[in-house]
């Protein structure tokens, strides 16, 4: 801490030279502080600045960085459930076209060669399915091939271990909620261990819709038709199941990107408190440091003046 030193005629050393040149130092390392704050924005530029607040915002900064990561991860996520979605919606309006066509098979006033007609166009519904089946692709995997599974990271814990979200579409996924527990949309081959599965239903073989001729009506003859459309109903029912889940991760995934975005945000304001400079503030440091540098500097001045006048005493 500085203080008052007279000269009391001592000339060998300068004592109020040596304060004020002090006092220079010190305000010329103030003036080299604010404009490097003033010039990066940050108050901490090096752990000597401030070793606590330093710890901490870099901290901060890497969690940050991480929840950005997982933003990503959560995105990629959702965009897998959406093309997920998209596709199982189609696949219900083309069973929906086909129940509709069923359902006119069974009506008295259509004849035989109309409901031949009718089974010809839902059979190409069926081609139509099997085609966005094979489709539904993502990342080079196809996702409605009945063993599709994946996992993806949606967050972190205290101890910055992955929170993983995971997508389920193997056929025996029991949170389908399909009674048969094995789902596969294979319209045109879909055995499965000597049986006939589709949709969750057993013996439901959308590949008969080719074999209806004018001498065998086959699944649109009275006798089948209403097994068939009921069959078919079964099979909306499940798919729109297996739509449901899908959906249920969707939302989950929404919600974590909401809160994460939430987070990085109040994450940032955290470290911007911590770290970024306070612009008026370091505006005023170095007007008051530069006027401490120039009266330092006089200071200097006139201490050796002062000096000078001794030597008065010898002439």
């Amino acid at each position: 801490m500085p203080s008052v030193t007279s000269l009391n005629g001592r000339i060998a050393t300068n004592i109020p030279g040596m304060q004020a040149n002090n006092s220079l130092q010190k305000s010329t390392k103030q003036i080299a502080l604010s404009q490097l704050r003033l010039s990066t924005g940050r108050r901490i530029n090096s752990a000597a600045d401030d070793v606590s607040g330093f710890i901490t915002s870099r901290s901060l900064l890497a969690r940050n960085s991480s929840l950005k990561t997982a933003i990503t991860s959560a995105g990629e996520a959702k965009n897998v459930t959406s093309i997920v979605q998209d596709s199982l919606d189609n696949v219900i309006n083309l069973l929906t076209e086909i129940r509709y066509s069923a359902t006119l098979a069974s009506s008295g006033s259509i004849g035989t060669s109309e409901k031949v007609t009718l089974g010809r166009a839902a059979f190409r519904m069926a081609q139509q399915i099997e085609t966005v089946v094979e489709s539904t692709v993502f990342s080079g995997q196809q996702l409605l091939s009945g063993s599709y599974t994946a996992s993806w990271i949606m967050g972190y814990n205290a101890l910055n271990e992955a929170l993983d979200v995971f997508l389920n579409l193997d056929k025996s996924n029991k949170d389908f909620n399909v009674e048969s527990e094995n789902f596969s949309l294979k319209s045109l081959n879909p055995e499965d261990n000597g049986n006939i599965i589709f949709a969750g239903i057993t013996n439901l073989d959308l590949r008969e819709l080719d074999n209806i001729t004018n001498e065998d009506l086959g699944i649109f003859s009275d006798e089948e038709v209403d097994n068939f459309i009921e069959s078919l109903s079964s099979a909306i029912n499940n798919v729109a199941k297996v739509g449901s889940y899908v959906g249920g991760i969707e939302k989950r995934l929404n919600s974590q990107k909401d809160i994460l975005l939430s987070q990085i945000t109040n994450y940032s304001n955290a470290v911007s408190r911590i770290d970024d400079a306070d612009t008026a503030e370091e505006q005023l440091n170095l007007t008051k440091s530069q006027f401490l540098q120039q009266t330092s500097i006089i200071g200097i001045s006139q201490s050796n003046v002062s000096t000078l006048n001794y030597f008065r005493l010898f002439v």
